[in-house]
């Protein structure tokens, strides 16, 4: 049903619904007025009656009342008449003519209650209205009915009971209603004409708006509208129109530039004009995200906030995320959901064992069973996406679900990842080359060892909390016997030479958790993490010989050299890590005074005066 005929069909309900209840009105109306007339014609009957038999009783005629109630029966619509005596008066007077004697139950409840009682009677063919009145003894109206009647003022002394006929009323009434509803109709087809008239040209018109919007929904704005209205209506179409064009000639690339954001994408085509709404809230949401992180110090602190968009922004329950050196071929975990690793512990190791560094594509375990043969996942669906940074760079990101359909639903956000990913590439690499600056300036150029400048640094910021959490560190200071005369006898180079060769001993023989530093000249540093003195010791050892069973050639000369190396504890020797390495270099300058080529460990006796600091 088109909008034209709904309004139709609607305006025809409420006409006809005002048509029924003004029927029904008047209806009611005629019937209350034909009984009310007949009320008051059987209220004054009943007081010419009572007047008559009065005049009759005081002028000694009663027995002539036969013909004047017959007179009365004559009257227009009183179809029957008659009266009845009470108890009472039967008693005083005698039970009177023949029809003076209660008919039915109505004439004795009136006779007995003194109310006055109506009913009536319809059928197809006649309508009867049965009134019935008491007569009631009072001594205060025209007549004093107690000077002739053995009575109380009260008493029912009789009643007036009369049927009248209201076929006449009905009948007028029914063929008021029947032109009333003749009238209605005859309006009805006119006011729905009217509307018909006036409104179709509107609901065309709305009808055109409606298929232009439709048509518009799918991205197509080439539809014009038409009406044959000349008011307001016409005005309507032609702004439609001017608002269509001007859409169709900014819109139509809209869509298309859009797509480029938008791969294996869950957004839905049927409505491009929300699917560029969300595509570009996203981009504001990338926007933001890459504003935020263009004020982040560390590429650590960008990564948590990508850590943050995945979980709270994608819903991603089990996910890993690495950084891959491309240059070692390395990889680093940055952050994984639960102790589940996804692959193989080779990866770590070498990179390229991994599918999707290796092949720089996406990996769906949806494509293909056991896609990726280094994936330790074997209950669930994943997926790995590579992202590549710059040369030395690259980051991977692995998920996983349990069922089929999370995983697919996770995957139809990919393009939407991807943006957050590339939005902060170039941050990324900035913080990167910040690092490799930064890292360049703590660390000696020969050796690649961290320098001077960035123990200073680490002590600043570990010294309280190595306290606080019971950590302790060994620290050994190293120095090459003699190595002036290295430098004096074949040069800086030669002597570069010791030094880088020393640095890579003491790089093979520290764990990950140390900390070798080259505190400058021939002089190094190592803080041995959380180890024992018998562990500190065996190290020292053990660089000492290692060093000592080098040889160098310097042209024809072959070269061997020593260590001297001193030792000191933290926090048992002093709780300042300073004072620490002043005890190191203390027990080192005895070593040399003993005669070079050995490990000294700092003992209380060996502080002197003139030591302090």
């Amino acid at each position: 049903m088109n909008t034209n005929r709904k309004i139709l069909f609607i305006v025809a309900l409420m006409l006809i619904g005002l048509a029924v209840a003004t029927i029904t009105n008047v209806a009611l109306n005629f019937r209350d007025y034909g009984y009310s007339n007949a009320i008051e014609k059987s209220k004054m009957t009943a007081e010419i009656v009572r007047d008559g038999l009065t005049a009759h009783m005081v002028n000694g005629i009663m027995d002539k009342r036969k013909f004047f109630l017959a007179n009365i029966t004559d009257l227009k619509d009183v179809q029957s008449l008659w009266i009845v005596r009470s108890d009472k008066v039967v008693a005083q007077h005698g039970p009177g003519l023949e029809n003076e004697q209660p008919r039915d139950a109505i004439d004795k409840k009136v006779i007995k209650e003194g109310i006055t009682i109506q009913d009536v009677h319809e059928d197809a063919k006649n309508a009867l209205l049965r009134v019935t009145i008491p007569y009631i003894a009072t001594a205060y109206g025209n007549t004093n009915c107690l000077e002739c009647h053995k009575a109380k003022e009260g008493d029912v002394l009789g009643a007036i009971s009369m049927e009248f006929n209201i076929n006449d009323i009905r009948q007028t009434g029914a063929v008021t209603i029947a032109k009333i509803f003749a009238i209605n109709v005859i309006f009805i087809i006119i006011a729905l004409w009217v509307t018909n008239y006036y409104f179709k040209p509107y609901m065309k018109l709305f009808e055109n708006l409606q298929q232009g919007i439709k048509r518009a929904r799918t991205g197509d704005f080439t539809f014009r509208f038409t009406t044959t209205l000349k008011d307001a209506g016409s005005e309507v179409a032609e702004q439609m129109n001017t608002l269509f064009q001007k859409m169709e000639e900014t819109f139509g690339n809209i869509k298309h530039d859009l797509s480029t954001f938008v791969s294996r994408s869950n957004l839905s085509n049927s409505d491009p004009l929300n699917t560029a709404g969300m595509i570009i809230k996203e981009l504001s949401d990338v926007y933001k995200f890459k504003k935020t992180i263009e004020l982040d110090n560390t590429k650590e602190e960008i990564y948590d906030r990508f850590i943050y968009v995945l979980k709270e922004k994608f819903h991603f329950d089990h996910f890993a995320f690495y950084e891959v050196d491309k240059q070692s071929k390395t990889r680093r975990l940055i952050y994984i959901t639960d102790h589940t690793s996804f692959c193989t512990p080779i990866i770590d190791q070498d990179a390229t064992e991994c599918r999707a560094y290796r092949t720089n594509s996406d990996i769906y375990s949806t494509d293909f069973p056991n896609v990726c043969q280094n994936c330790s996942v074997h209950d669930k669906e994943y997926t790995c996406i590579p992202f590549n940074i710059n040369n030395d760079l690259s980051l991977t990101l692995s998920y996983s679900a349990k069922e089929t359909g999370t995983i697919e639903r996770l995957n139809q956000t990919l393009p939407s990842i991807k943006n957050y990913f590339e939005a902060a590439k170039a941050v990324i690499e900035s913080r990167t080359l910040m690092d490799k600056l930064r890292d360049s300036s703590l660390r000696d150029g020969a050796t690649k060892l961290y320098n001077r400048r960035f123990m200073e640094e680490f002590i600043d910021k570990s010294a309280e909390q190595a306290l606080r959490s019971n950590i302790s560190y060994s620290i050994l200071m190293i120095d090459i016997d003699y190595f002036k005369m290295v430098n004096d006898t074949y040069g800086h180079d030669s002597g570069d030479v010791v030094i880088k060769s020393l640095a890579e001993i003491l790089q093979a023989a520290v764990r990950k958790a140390d900390l070798p530093i080259r505190y400058g000249g021939e002089e190094f540093l190592i803080f041995l993490h959380n180890t024992t003195k018998e562990g500190a010791l065996t190290v020292a050892e053990k660089i000492r010989t290692q060093f000592a069973a080098k040889k160098y050639q310097f042209g024809n000369n072959t070269v061997e050299k020593t260590l001297s190396i001193g030792i000191a504890h933290f926090p048992s020797d002093a709780e300042s890590i300073w004072k620490v390495i002043k005890f190191a270099d203390i027990a080192l300058y005895e070593a040399k005074n003993s005669g070079r080529n050995r490990v000294i460990e700092f003992e209380a006796k060996m502080f002197k005066s003139g030591n302090e600091f």
